[in-house]
Formats: C-alpha cells, structure tokens, sequence
C-alpha cells in the first residue's frame, strides 16, 4: 500500500500512500494529486526513515608504509537490501563527505543518479599524496619548498591496488567508481586520468591545482589527449572567481579539452564567477555528478508529469542506462511501483496487477511490493487474493525493519477482519476498503 513514492519535499515528504477509496475517485482532481506525487523523482523517506551509515575502517597500507583511516558512507537501507552500488572515491574525505553524502542522497531521491557508496580518504600528508612532482623551487632558508611533494603516483598506486580491492571484498558495489578531488585533490583527480585512465570510470575536478610546478599536468595533458583515439570516461572540471596562475592553468587545459576529440569522452567545464576557491566545492559536486549521470532519470509526460513509457518503456531506458554505463541496472523497485499505481489510478486493473506482480519477481525480498500488490487485489475486489500478500508483507516488514512495517501489519488484520466478518455472513459480499 505504501508508494516508495517519488514525491517532491516539503509537506509531502511524509510516506505518501493511495488507499482504495482514492483509486475509486481517480477523476481529474485524482489525476493531478498523481502528477504531484510523481512530479520528482524521489524516492520518498519518511520523517522517520533510516539515515545512510557511515562506518570507519583502517588499511595498513604497504604501499605507502602507514595505517590509513577511511570512512566509508553507504546509502539508506543498505543494511536492510541486498543490492550492489557504485562507489566515488573522494580526497580530503572528511572536509567534504558530509557534503558530498548530502547532494547523492539528493540527487538518488529525485532520479538524477544512482546511490553511491561514497568512500573518502582523510589526509595524512596531503601535499604528499596528491602533487605529481616534486618542484625544484625553494623556500626562503634556500630549502625545498615542498620537501615530501610528488607522490601522487604511490597514492594512487594505494588507491588501486589496496583500497580499492578490499572496498570491493567489504562491500557490495558495481564495477562503476568516480574520483572527486578538490584544488591539488583536482589536480590528483586529473593526474590519476592521464596516468591510470582504467581505474576509474569518471572524475569531478574542482579548482584544480594546475598551476602546480610550471603547470606540468596542462603539458602532460596535451601529449595525452593528442595520441588518445578513444577513452570511455566522463570528466567535470570546475573553477570559482580564481585570478592567477590557477585560473591560466584552467583556461589552457579546457582548450586542450576542446581541440582534442577523443572517441567515448565525455566532459564539461564550468567556473562560476560568484564562487571562490572554498565555496565552489559542493556546487561542482552536484554539476559534476548531474554530468556523469546525464539521462539517468526517466522520461516523463509533459502534461501528466507521469513516467512514460510503462514498463515496457522503463525497462528499455534501464537497458540504455546499463550499455552506457557497462553494468547491469535494473528499473528500480519504486520506479515500477509508481508505474503499476498509475495504472491503477487510470483504472487499467489488469495492467496494474501485472505490473505489480512483476515487481514481486524482482525484488521478492521487499515488503512493499507485496503490499501493493495485495492492495491492487482489494481494489479488484478479490480480498481472498490480497490477504495472504499483505501477510507477507507483513511478516517481511518486521523481519527487515522496514519503518512500514506497521502499515503492513495493519492492513494485513484489517483485510483478515473482513474476511473473518464475511465467512460469518455467507452469502454478503466483502465490502471494499474506505
């Protein structure tokens, strides 16, 4: 009964749900309620819902001879599914996971992008890790100005053949990772495209350092993208109101950018002249991530603000999505309840029952697609039929502490009530639902 609904914020960011006696009264007022249910594409959190985890971890790395402490973000109901996600490695990770966590669970609610698990790395030597060289200049006691620069190759050799690796054993993640890096992080971020461009399959560069020892990654990145014939990767590039050197370094890498047409690269580059070097950070992660997952939401009809398609249509854009993004992706469980109650909003019973039936196929774990199921039978008047799905939807519920779970418990005695009230009265049929 509940719709995992994708509904705007605001007042009807509580758990939206659509009883019988609103489906019977689905006339024009019934068709705009709808649209407003589904004018986003946002899975609904209750007030009360879960709230994604962070956990922290350590990995004694052999790589860079040091214990390094990571915390590791994974979406809401995590714990409670059994689903893989993508993951965006991000630098200077505790400055900006909060952040960061904020605007995928965002742009995830209103299907914009998939839920990612976010895996950031906090600093040990910051310079260290994530400078490509070590300048020659030197600083006023005539000693290097950057003593332990230049050790952006080991970082990344850490990156990827320790980190990487047990996020993977740990976790259950698609083979899909975005690196985010922010000032000599973007110029890391940039870096690790131009020397390991496998390792990663898009990356979000926000103000980066190119200006960093005669700016050798504008020139490496001009050798680079002049032999390169195809490269599937996605590239945001990001600067604030940043006169000087930075700003120069900007300016000739997007020109390289533009001149080169690399067969599969995919990239944009913004600056913002109301932004500073500090501030521009959160803005450049939603362009960034809105870039990288450019056409993930689904078509929508103009008029109605209902999804297009049906399912039909909705299993073919996932299709696109999966070729695009080398990974399989299934319409989501919320994507398909939304579908099967237009189709019952709209008075196609028989459609909606298939649809839902569907959903029960794919992800027979979840309570809520037995539960609407169960409610498209009630509405057909076949109680007999939605009694023992709002069971197990019931027994799922609490099993996975589902924060609905007392919705499917009620509906499931309601529905046992009035068939126990019927099979006293044989012979009267069982009233529907108010």
């Amino acid at each position: 009964m509940r719709i995992p609904s994708y509904a705007p914020s605001g007042s009807f960011r509580s758990r939206l749900h659509l009883n019988q006696s609103f489906v019977a009264a689905f006339t024009v007022l019934g068709a705009f309620i709808l649209l407003v249910l589904v004018s986003s594409s946002a899975l609904a959190q209750g007030g009360n819902a879960p709230a994604a985890n962070i956990a922290r971890m350590t990995v004694k790395s052999s790589v860079l001879g040091e214990d390094r402490a990571i915390l590791v973000r994974t979406p809401v109901g995590y714990e409670q599914n059994n689903q893989s996600y993508p993951v965006l490695y991000l630098t200077d990770g505790d400055a900006h996971l909060g952040h960061t966590s904020s605007t995928i669970e965002f742009l995830a609610r209103n299907g914009r992008m998939a839920e990612t698990i976010v895996v950031a790395i906090p600093n040990t030597d910051r310079t260290r890790d994530l400078s490509p060289t070590r300048p020659e200049t030197k600083g006023a006691t005539g000693a290097p100005q950057f003593p332990t620069a230049g050790g952006a190759d080991n970082f990344l050799k850490f990156i990827e053949t320790e980190l990487i690796p047990e996020i993977d054993k740990r976790y259950r993640v698609r083979p899909y990772r975005t690196l985010a890096g922010h000032s000599l992080g973007g110029l890391f971020a940039i870096h690790a495209l131009l020397t390991r461009p496998e390792v990663f399959n898009s990356y979000v560069a926000v103000s980066p350092a190119l200006q960093w020892d005669n700016q050798v990654a504008v020139k490496r990145a001009e050798d680079f993208f002049k032999t390169r014939k195809e490269l599937n990767a996605t590239l945001f590039v990001s600067l604030g109101d940043e006169p000087g050197g930075i700003e120069d370094g900007f300016h000739q890498f997007k020109q390289i950018l533009a001149k080169n047409q690399v067969k599969g690269f995919d990239w944009d580059a913004q600056q913002w002249s109301d932004e500073d070097h500090g501030s521009v950070v959160m803005r450049s992660h939603y362009f960034g991530l809105r870039k990288i997952y450019d056409g993930w939401q689904m078509p929508r009809d103009r008029d109605m603000g209902t999804i297009a398609g049906g399912l039909k249509g909705a299993d073919e854009h996932y299709r696109k999505l999966s070729e695009k993004f080398r990974y399989e992706i299934q319409v989501p469980e919320a994507m398909v309840n939304i579908l099967g109650y237009q189709a019952l909003g709209g008075g196609r019973t028989d459609e909606a029952i298939a649809i839902f039936k569907r959903n029960v196929e794919r992800y027979p774990e979840s309570a809520n697609v037995y539960d609407s199921l169960a409610e498209a039978y009630e509405t057909t008047g076949k109680l007999e039929l939605a009694a023992p799905l709002y069971e197990k939807a019931s027994t799922l519920g609490q099993k996975n502490n589902d924060p609905n779970a007392a919705l499917f418990t009620a509906n499931f005695t309601r529905a046992s009530d009035k068939l126990k009230q019927a099979a006293a009265k044989p012979g009267e049929p069982v009233k529907k639902s108010q």
